[in-house]
């Protein structure tokens, strides 16, 4: 018997069974893979997972949706159920020292917060793969230039390789969302290649400050923070506008503005990264 999608959990349980072919050959999971499932619903990713690697480990905050789940893994595999808001969840004690590969289809109300989780945990995770809305997706992937090119994707990309993978209509879910979604592939970078972790507040007062006025210059949203002669030693042209400065270059005034003694903004919400 199907279980009743929750409103409140923002619940649209996956049902096409191409859709689900098609996620789990991008995955391509492993016998020796740790794979955390996020949101496992009604098994319908988790069980073609499991059935490749063996054993899973399923974070479910719906209590009424774990026993179901667990009746359908027996004979499949080892599958291990958390009942837990992922929020609340040490991933990094999960990964026992090793990598973890993340996969879910992430309720969409929630899923600035559960993928900044995620980051936090970045050196336990060997790569993630997650439905998205298809706009956040779009948002998380947009190059300099794009017009939505923003906060998200500028924090993602310093700390990510992001790869949008397939699009997927409405139908696929039960009951269908009123948004198209997407599959997106998230691999942490190295930590070589990420920024300074001391520049992380800087970065987020630098990168909100720019694009909290993005129809301005540089020059006029940074006021206060860099002025133009500070904005252009780093190479950057003061009269750039927010969505024209890659990633990096955000990190390059990060560290002039950290240099003249910046005192960042309160850290970002979450909810705030659009």
């Amino acid at each position: 018997m199907s279980a009743r999608p929750k409103k409140h959990f923002g619940q649209h349980f996956l049902h096409e069974r191409g859709v689900i072919d098609r996620i789990v050959a991008a995955i391509a999971p492993g016998v020796d893979d740790r794979i955390i499932e996020i949101g496992p619903g009604e098994g319908a990713l988790t069980l073609p997972l499991l059935r490749a690697a063996g054993r899973l480990t399923a974070i479910e905050l719906d209590r009424e949706l774990i026993e179901p789940l667990r009746a359908r893994a027996i004979g499949i595999g080892e599958l291990d159920v958390i009942h837990a808001d992922v929020l609340e969840v040490d991933l990094t004690a999960l990964a026992d020292r090793g990598k973890l590969r993340l996969a879910g289809n992430l309720p969409y109300y929630v899923s600035s917060p559960i993928l900044f989780h995620c980051l936090a945990h970045a050196g336990a995770i060997a790569d993630m793969h997650f439905m998205l809305q298809k706009e956040v997706v779009d948002r998380m992937a947009a190059a300099p230039g794009n017009k939505v090119y923003g906060r998200l994707s500028v924090m993602l990309q310093l700390a990510c390789r992001v790869e949008p993978l397939l699009r997927v209509a409405p139908g696929a879910f039960r009951p269908p969302p009123k948004v198209e979604s997407a599959v997106v592939r998230l691999t942490p970078l190295p930590l070589a290649q990420r920024p300074d972790p001391a520049l992380a507040r800087a970065i987020d007062a630098v990168v909100r400050a720019a694009f909290g006025q993005r129809r301005k210059t540089l020059a006029n949203a940074l006021r206060g923070v860099l002025d133009a002669e500070a904005i252009r030693a780093t190479g950057i042209d003061p009269r750039a506008r927010a969505e024209n400065v890659a990633p990096q270059g955000y990190v390059a005034l990060a560290q002039r503005a950290h240099a003249v003694g910046l005192q960042p903004a309160p850290k970002l919400a979450h909810n705030d990264y659009q």
